[in-house]
């Protein structure tokens, strides 16, 4: 299988797992929201004007909704599994939602913040940038996306990298996918790197939680 095939297939499993594996139990398993996450989404919030659209891509079952709604901002939530958007549809019937990728996201100028939280490690570095073009294309002028990225110990990658070479798997450096599913954790400087090529500047980062927390502003 060359590599954009594996790419989709991974893409498509995880679909299905979300699906039929994890949807009905994600709250009670994964429902907590960490310290680091609610204080740079309440930093983010600060950053958006009264009363906005707020775009929460790939929002699984809505977790930060309450944060958002509490604010008295408005959230639309993309998502590709339909089980996870189903699930945040029972619980906040009033959100706008569409089952779409974050390779699909294909708004223009209509949001005045994007987040898009434990979500930018089931991306591909072939697809990074074309992602963030995305999120810039929706974001109104001076619009603000927060975006979270994964942390993992370098022997640790380094150890899935050889095992999945091993395994005949066509993977690049970064990658994790020798147990079956599929993570990508790029360098940061590399995501800065493509931060500023799709026109973003950085108004703050931080490490919290096992994640990289950055607030970016449209340029």
């Amino acid at each position: 299988m060359n590599r954009s095939s594996w790419l989709r297939e991974k893409q498509r499993l995880s679909e299905y797992r979300y699906d039929t594996l994890h949807a009905s139990s994600y709250d009670k398993n994964w429902g907590h929201i960490n310290a680091s996450h609610k204080s740079f989404l309440q930093r983010f919030l600060a950053l958006c004007p009264p009363a906005c659209t707020i775009l929460d891509a790939a929002c699984g079952t809505g977790k930060y909704w309450p944060l958002i709604l509490e604010s008295g901002r408005v959230v639309v939530g993309t998502d590709q599994p339909q089980q996870m958007l189903l699930q945040a549809q029972s619980k906040f019937p009033n959100v706008e939602t569409k089952k779409v990728s974050l390779q699909e996201i294909d708004f223009t100028d209509a949001f005045d913040g994007v987040i898009c939280m434990d979500a930018m490690e089931f991306v591909a570095p072939e697809d990074w940038s074309f992602v963030l073009n995305n999120f810039h294309r929706a974001l109104k002028n001076n619009g603000h996306l927060y975006s979270t990225v994964e942390l993992i110990e370098d022997d640790e990658l380094r150890h899935s990298y050889n095992e999945s070479t091993k395994q005949g798997l066509p993977v690049v450096e970064g990658e994790y996918a020798h147990e079956g599913y599929y993570h990508y954790y790029p360098q940061l400087e590399q995501v800065r790197t493509w931060m500023r090529q799709a026109s973003f500047t950085i108004v703050e980062e931080g490490e919290g939680d096992g994640y990289q927390h950055f607030l970016v502003r449209k340029m």
